[in-house]
């Protein structure tokens, strides 16, 4: 093969770290002659330059030449090439070959270096790279002239940090697909989204994602080791996910060079930059933070190097002219490359070897074999993708079929599919766009880099979206920045609750509380409440405005306390002065101003206390009544306990007022509403459905408890007996716990009467009826249950102890408590013996005198106990049922109970209840 080294002009050699404006030195210098050629290491980076040439020079005189594109004017003078794409047979006043050092490269470098050594501008070439090439540099071109560069901007080690924690405009490196999009997801749920670029991207994939990052819609980037080789962004920061990398052979860790030309990104121009870990990435030793910031590497020994100067004569002359080693001990043959690997298999194919028996064949061969892999497939499935290509290009014809080539394609026009998908479809198109621009390869070849590049393009923008979808949350990124730029934001709210801001639905707005739409995501949420707080603002302090001047009438309260308004909780009771004057807490509302918060709570516990004055009225009739003159002394005192009780009372708990209560108390006590029964005392009105669930509410906030769903349904008469509650529980809803049973006082007492009306046959007990179990609506076993709870006992057995018949029951006789040992209180105590009296005392003849001892006393005979005496029969424990009462009932003091002697007295003194009297 004839060497293409034009004639030697000036050569420089511009080396030198990252950002110190060698690529764009470059640019201007090729800008500045007459035609000019740069070589790049990545199409990314091709693009981009391409663009700016544009810009510069017009369409028309800019050429793109990378391996899966191609855009060649007639009347282009610049010509913009990946390394391995460069014209180098073209005569062109200047030539540039960037990133130099890539020809230590295992897998590329070999291409470097052949550029290194043999292209050349006639007037001008520049050699740019790093500063470990100048050995290299002044050994293998010792006519160039070299100079350093010195970074525009320092560039220093900050440290490991969180993910969760890195500065905005940071870039996250790692080395593989699966880890890019792992941490793009954590950015997306925790920061508001990333942008994600790679070297397999479309460059129009590649340019959205760019220009996503570049426009501040995200912060942040994550990327492989892509960015390191040129890409001009404002990076403040590098951070490093991983440290080490797969190589092609074997994952190694990144030397201090890689890393310096990773991290070398950060900063731009004359901005500093910093670099550290992240995520899993172990922490840089010393030395390797000390040269990366210093810039101070080991210089590169050795190039790879292949021989450019082939043999196509035969397979086997080709094969033997490509292992060919270099003489200079600088130049390292370079291992198998992938074109090589495939040639070698393809070289064991007897097909491909009857074909290729003459020079063209052999060369039309190597061609196919250069067919870069992107794809990623195994070295098999290459190989047979390469010899379909050949058979083809040595068939009839000599080119590739059109009906082949549509077929290929047609398979990769969707655009549906994850991200993954759509990768996978570009990887294949970038194949057939390669085809498509060997001029030799197909009859059309305009027509089919139209078709590769209309799919390329429509796969490339589905997925930029994809990547968008997955990657990036709009809503909350637009808030961020909204909030980072501190201007106003356009914020709405629609007639069922929604909130937009800035044109983006994020949450709702239920009452006086804000609702953040954010899926359980922690930033998002604060996010959102931030948003919520500049944007929301005046749409709350109308709500608590009108809050604070609406009725009654247009609240409602639920179980647990809530007061809703259209529905929604505005406001809570929670435990005031008095279990009838509770406090309210907003629900919500902390947007807005603290006046109109607390202006909306005054007026919400204004009517409040109003409507439980309206509720309870006959409760506090009792408090007036308690505190009136007009009311006699002892019903005043009972009318406030059953006030302070909440309007029922036990009456063991009062029975000693009660039994001295006269007609004209009880009459007073009546017309305030309250009803004296055998039972309970309590004031009928407050039993209904409506009043008695509100008492519950408000002494169940008192005591810290809210939970009402135990509270029995309206029209029921009793219901099962739930022991976890109190009687105080109990009496705030009218019920008494009777057995297992809990009644209402008013069917208590109508049952009381009813057994009362049964017994009158004394003597003989009564019959259980149906009547009984109606009024209690229970069953016959929970009859007997609550019957002996009340102080009845059975007196005779039915044949069925499942059914009533036969059975009868009375009232359970009242003992005399059991009487002790008698002690005869007369007889004196048994006196100590006296002290001897000495012989010469005075009292020495009466000591020795011996009395006569008296005759007892014969004992009193017993007198007969009179017929009659004691429990009078037939007489009922009125408050039997009440000597359960426990000391919790609200004002119940503990009396000491009446004996029944004085029971029996009192009970033929007086009625037992109002229905008696």
């Amino acid at each position: 093969m004839a060497s293409y080294r034009n004639e030697p002009g000036q050569i420089t050699a511009a080396l030198g770290p990252t950002n110190t404006g060698k690529t764009h030195l470059a640019v201007e210098r090729m800008l500045g002659r007459a035609s000019g050629m740069i070589g790049l290491p990545l199409r990314l980076l091709a693009r981009e330059i391409y663009d700016r040439v544009v810009k510069a020079k017009g369409l028309g005189a800019a050429a793109l030449i990378t391996g899966e594109e191609k855009i060649v004017p007639p009347s282009a003078r610049y010509f913009i090439c990946t390394v391995e794409s460069m014209p180098v047979e073209k005569r062109v006043a200047f030539v540039a070959v960037d990133e130099i050092q890539l020809g230590a490269d295992p897998e590329r470098g070999h291409v470097f270096t052949d550029r290194l050594l043999r292209a050349r501008g006639t007037e001008e070439t520049m050699l740019l790279g790093a500063g470990t090439m100048y050995n290299r540099v002044r050994e293998l071109v010792p006519e160039a002239e070299i100079t350093f560069r010195e970074r525009f901007s320092q560039l220093a080690y900050s440290g490991p940090a969180k993910l969760t924690r890195l500065p905005r405009r940071s870039a996250v490196v790692a080395f593989s697909a699966e880890a890019v999009y792992a941490i793009a997801e954590l950015l997306r749920r925790r920061r508001g989204g990333a942008a994600v670029v790679m070297g397999g991207l479309s460059p129009r994939t590649r340019n959205a994602q760019v220009e996503l990052y570049q426009s501040g819609e995200v912060d942040f980037l994550v990327a492989t080791d892509a960015i390191g080789m040129g890409l001009n962004m404002d990076i403040d920061h590098v951070a490093f996910a991983e440290s080490r990398k797969f190589d092609g052979r074997k994952r190694r860790r990144l030397t201090p060079a890689e890393l310096a030309q990773i991290a070398g990104r950060a900063g731009r121009f004359r901005s500093d930059g910093t670099f550290g870990e992240t995520a899993d990435c172990r922490a840089f030793e010393p030395d390797q933070v000390e040269a990366v910031e210093n810039h101070r590497f080991a210089p590169v020994e050795r190039l790879r190097w292949r021989n450019p100067d082939l043999d196509e004569s035969s397979l086997e002359a080709l094969q033997f002219s490509l292992g060919k080693p270099s003489r200079n001990p600088s130049l390292e043959r370079v291992a198998e490359a992938s074109d090589e690997k495939a040639l070698g298999v393809l070289a064991g194919d007897r097909e491909i070897r009857d074909r290729a028996t003459s020079p063209a064949a052999v060369g039309r061969l190597w061609d196919a074999c250069r067919l870069p892999d992107f794809r990623k497939a195994t070295l098999d499935a290459h190989a047979r993708l390469i010899k379909s290509i050949y058979m083809h290009l040595t068939g009839p014809g000599n080119r590739l079929p059109d009906d082949w080539m549509a077929g290929q394609l047609e398979r990769f026009r969707k655009t549906s599919g994850d991200v993954d998908a759509l990768a996978a479809r570009l990887a294949h198109v970038r194949t057939w766009a390669y085809a498509a621009h060997r001029a030799d390869w197909t009859r059309d070849p305009a027509h089919w880099r139209g078709v590769t590049r209309e799919i390329e393009d429509r796969l490339s923008d589905a997925l930029h979206e994809r990547l968008m979808q997955r990657f990036v949350d709009r809503r909350t990124s637009a808030l961020v920045k909204g909030l980072r730029d501190e201007r106003d934001l356009l914020a709405g709210v629609a007639s069922n609750g929604e909130v937009t801001v800035e044109g983006h639905f994020v949450g709702r707005l239920a009452g006086l509380t804000f609702k953040p739409d954010a899926d359980g995501r922690d930033l998002a949420a604060r996010t959102l409440n931030s948003a919520a707080l500049r944007a929301l603002r005046p749409e709350i302090n109308r709500r608590l405005g009108a809050l604070a001047k609406i009725t009654m009438e247009d609240l409602t309260f639920s179980d647990d306390g809530k007061i809703s308004w259209n529905g929604d909780a505005v406001a809570q009771l929670i435990p005031g002065p008095t279990p009838l004057k509770p406090a309210i807490k907003l629900i919500g509302g902390d947007l807005g101003a603290q006046e109109t918060q607390s202006r909306a709570r005054a007026s919400l516990e204004t009517r409040l206390a109003a409507h439980i004055e309206a509720q309870l009225a006959p409760l506090f009739k009792l408090r007036e009544a308690g505190q009136s003159d007009d009311m006699p002394g002892l019903a005043r005192g009972l009318a406030w306990r059953l006030y302070e009780a909440g309007g029922a009372l036990p009456r063991l708990t009062v029975s000693d007022d009660v039994r001295n209560l006269s007609q004209v108390e009880r009459r007073s006590l009546r017309a305030a509403g309250v009803r004296i029964g055998e039972h309970m005392i309590y004031v009928p009105e407050l039993v209904k459905p409506a009043p008695a669930r509100l008492n519950a509410l408000l002494h169940a906030i008192a005591a810290g408890r809210t939970d009402l769903a135990w509270l029995p349904a309206p029209g029921l008469t009793s219901v099962a007996n739930d022991r976890s509650r109190t009687r105080a529980e109990y009496a705030a809803i009218g019920f008494q716990p009777c057995g297992p049973r809990a009644v209402r006082f008013d069917m208590l007492e109508r049952l009381a009467d009813t057994l009362r009306e049964a017994g009158k046959d004394e003597g003989q007990g009564f019959p259980l009826t149906a009547d009984m179990t109606a009024v209690l609506g229970c069953s016959v076993e929970d009859l007997r249950g609550t019957l002996t709870e009340l102080g009845y006992r059975r007196i005779q057995k039915g044949p069925d102890p499942d059914k009533a018949e036969g059975e009868r029951w009375d009232r359970r006789r009242r003992k005399h408590p059991p009487r002790g040992p008698r002690v005869n209180e007369r007889r004196p105590a048994k006196a100590a013996a006296p002290a001897p009296v000495p012989s010469d005392s005075p009292f020495a003849a009466l000591a020795a005198l011996t009395l006569t001892e008296a005759p007892k006393r014969k004992p009193r005979p017993k007198r007969k106990r009179r017929k009659g005496g004691g429990d009078k029969a037939g007489a009922a424990p009125v408050e039997a049922a009440a000597q359960t009462a426990v000391a919790s009932e609200p004002s119940a003091t503990p009396e000491k109970a009446e004996s029944p002697t004085q029971a029996d007295a009192d009970t033929a003194r007086k009625p037992k209840s109002d229905s008696q009297a």
